[in-house]
């Protein structure tokens, strides 16, 4: 694997190669990954995966018109094709008014803050190996548990690099720990199937094997035996672990493309109070170890941390540079890119500030209603808003969870579901989006 310095001079030559050949601006993405990963099965070796990669992506501009084009293969003289390949399509392409590399003033000039997302620890298969067989172990050894999908564990390291050819040039490297186990409970027809993981930037903070598989192993148990349940109109408790799938739709009509393009459901709610006072949404590029952290954005912008709902309200749009200049705005230093294409819009470590309430008091005072813990579909139409997912999870009766449920459907409108929703006050930092255990009442429950 490159170290950072080389990786960052690969994407500055590929970008000074294509000016040379005729492009009126360029810029580069060089992104490399090594890899890891033991599963186990029964108790049993599975399967040991390594794997390493490099990509490398040119995105050229001759006047208005552009081109993207990437290799693997990173040979000087496929390199030097693959300039000549993308001057030449961006020739052919058809003018865009809003093409270009990001305002220049708008740059990243200071030195990227460190973030800490590099670990130097790099478990060996053995290692890793025992980790998946004692995390698959614990999940097996809950009574009930019939059958097991496996335990796994893997680590990886991957480093990026972004030139422009207008000035920018920066690399950052991160690192990846992760433990999972998947049992299945019961027999038959009735056997029912859960998980349970953990991903850390830092292989000190991973949580224990064991209580990895024994949560594993307590959800699929947990899951036997669902009622079926009346359909009505019932509130409906969101457990963190999918309560994070609300805030992804949010983020869905909050992207530049879709704004610009007219088809977002939040069109007409710039500034308007989509939630009650007491919801705040947070988006933290710089969150030390966050999964998603980075220093700076797709196109070479500085990342800052930002309410993207305060108090309710919602603050503004994430804006790639393009869609920027479609809405005559200024870029929001959101952009993400992959290795070939254009940047698109979007976030990196989001939560939900959490609640006064805690999940039982947020509980007590349902009668009837749904704690879901999964969620199934994509039926949520990002125009209109309307929503209608597939759900599983326990019935709650008179303050407390019963019997697991399947088989049902949940279904409101995001808007609706937004002004209503209260969080609770267990918020924790586990994934790349976090929201504490969220209520939203009045939903539309349709039992199977």
């Amino acid at each position: 694997m490159l170290s950072l310095e080389e990786a960052q001079s690969r994407a500055q030559d590929l970008v000074s190669a294509a000016r040379k050949a005729g492009a009126d601006a360029a810029d580069t993405l060089y992104h490399c990954t090594a890899s890891t990963n033991v599963s186990v099965r029964l108790g049993e070796l599975e399967d040991v995966e390594r794997s390493e990669g490099e990509e490398i992506g040119l995105r050229v501009f001759v006047g208005r018109r552009s081109a993207s084009i990437s290799a693997s293969d990173m040979n000087p003289a496929t390199l030097g094709t693959l300039v000549d390949r993308a001057i030449a399509m961006a020739r052919e392409a058809p003018e865009d008014p809003y093409a270009g590399l990001a305002p220049e003033d708008r740059l990243m000039r200071k030195r990227p803050p460190a973030l800490d997302l590099a670990d130097e620890a790099e478990p060996e298969p053995a290692a890793l190996k025992e980790r998946a067989l004692i995390a698959e172990e614990a999940a097996r050894g809950i009574p009930g548990i019939t059958n097991s999908e496996g335990g796994g564990a893997a680590s990886g390291r991957s480093q990026m690099a972004l030139a422009t050819s207008h000035g920018f040039a920066g690399a950052y490297a991160g690192t990846s720990h992760s433990t999972w186990a998947s049992v299945l409970a019961g027999s038959g027809s009735a056997m029912q199937r859960d998980h349970a993981s953990h991903s850390v930037r830092h292989l000190e903070d991973i949580d224990d094997a064991e209580a990895i598989g024994v949560r594993a192993g307590q959800r699929a148990v947990a899951r036997l035996n669902p009622v079926k349940v009346e359909s009505g109109v019932l509130p409906v408790i969101f457990d963190p672990r999918i309560g994070s799938s609300l805030i992804g739709h949010l983020i869905g009509g909050m992207v530049g493309p879709a704004i610009a393009r007219r088809s977002s459901f939040l069109l007409e709610s710039l500034g308007a109070a989509l939630f009650e006072a007491g919801v705040t949404i947070i988006d933290d590029p710089l969150l030390e170890r966050g999964l998603r952290s980075r220093p700076f954005d797709g196109e070479g912008l500085p990342t800052q941390r930002r309410a993207l709902i305060d108090k309710g309200v919602l603050t503004g749009w994430l804006l790639d540079s393009a869609s920027a200049r479609q809405l005559g705005l200024a870029p929001t230093g959101h952009a993400s890119r992959g290795g070939g294409g254009s940047p698109c819009a979007g976030v990196t470590n989001v939560h939900m500030e959490p609640g006064i309430a805690t999940p039982g008091d947020l509980m007590k005072d349902v009668r009837r209603g749904i704690y879901v813990t999964e969620l199934i579909g994509m039926g949520v139409n990002g125009v209109t808003g309307d929503y209608s997912r597939g759900a599983s999870g326990f019935l709650i009766e008179n303050g407390a969870v019963g019997h697991a449920v399947s088989e049902i459907t949940i279904a409101g409108n995001l808007k609706d579901m937004f002004r209503a929703l209260v969080p609770a006050n267990d918020l924790h930092f586990r994934y790349a989006m976090n929201v504490p255990t969220l209520r939203v009442d009045g939903m539309t429950v349709a039992g199977g």
